[in-house]
């Protein structure tokens, strides 16, 4: 743990308690608050990528550690070094594996944009890429497999949100095809934003389809931060596809929260965006 205990203190050395107080106020942490108890040590992001970079030889054990910290910093760089050790591994799994078991930890808007598309997104895209696409009977025998399979389970195990994820074969794509959509209809404000977030890496890669299938899920939810999320990710969608964004916003546009369709619509030439504002 020697590695461990020096990153801690290199972090109090340079800590600053004025920038900590600046970050709790903009990270809402206070009561009633979307992060409310989180706690900064008042590091800017370049000094926190420094850091993650110097250790980045630290053992998933101690990033255990790191992650759980009530530090926000401290998970950040945690984050950091799971990013550089996702895309330099031949293990990948276990990077992927890990971040969905510390959910809980990644909990506030930062962490998850930073790292959500970076490994959900990327683990996933790469598995769906390589596979055939399943016909509908296939997916249909799959899902009654599924089902059986599940039925025989330990009931800790079935209680887990992300159990339904992992009854099929490793290398199947069956193993993660409900991923997302159960993130996405957590309790958990944090996990429903991994799930809008991950969908990132497929929009870079000109796949929308599942970023359009956790928007709908999305779409009546009650959190500001979700609304921004969706309602970026559309746009992303938009800069690459205006006519499948635009397909998107004649279907749902109406019923969307107003914080969405404007994030949604941001890049729109102005008399289309105010075409949109207008209607009820």
């Amino acid at each position: 743990m020697k590695r461990l205990l020096e990153l801690r203190k290199e972090l109090r050395e340079i800590a600053d308690p004025k920038r900590a107080k600046v970050s709790q106020r903009y990270f809402k942490t206070g009561k009633g608050e979307y992060a409310e108890g989180d706690i900064f040590l008042g590091l800017d992001v370049p000094q926190r990528r420094k850091l993650a970079k110097k250790y980045s030889d630290l053992n998933i054990k101690q990033l255990q550690i790191l992650i759980d910290s009530k530090f926000h910093e401290e998970r950040m760089i945690a984050l950091f070094i799971l990013i550089n050790k996702y895309k330099t591994t031949n293990h990948k799994k276990i990077i992927f594996h890990f971040y969905l078991k510390n959910t809980k930890n990644i909990n506030n808007w930062d962490l998850i944009d930073l790292s959500a598309p970076n490994i959900v997104g990327q683990h996933l895209f790469n598995l769906f890429a390589r596979q055939p696409r399943v016909s509908d009977d296939a997916q249909l025998q799959i899902s009654k497999e599924q089902s059986l399979n599940s039925a025989s389970l330990s009931k800790s195990r079935l209680q887990s949100k992300l159990q339904p994820t992992f009854s099929s074969s490793e290398n199947g794509l069956p193993r993660y095809n409900n991923l997302l959509p159960n993130l996405a209809k957590s309790e958990n404000l944090w996990e429903r934003r991994i799930a809008v977030l991950a969908t990132y890496q497929f929009i870079k890669n000109n796949k929308y389809d599942l970023t359009l299938k956790i928007a709908k899920i999305l779409l009546y939810d009650k959190e500001d931060l979700i609304h921004k999320a969706v309602g970026w990710m559309l746009r992303e969608i938009g800069k690459r596809d205006l006519k499948t964004e635009k397909e998107f916003l004649k279907k749902h546009s109406l019923k969307m929260p107003r914080v969405m369709l404007r994030y949604a619509i941001e890049k729109f030439p102005e008399k289309l965006r105010q075409a949109y504002l207008k209607k009820d």
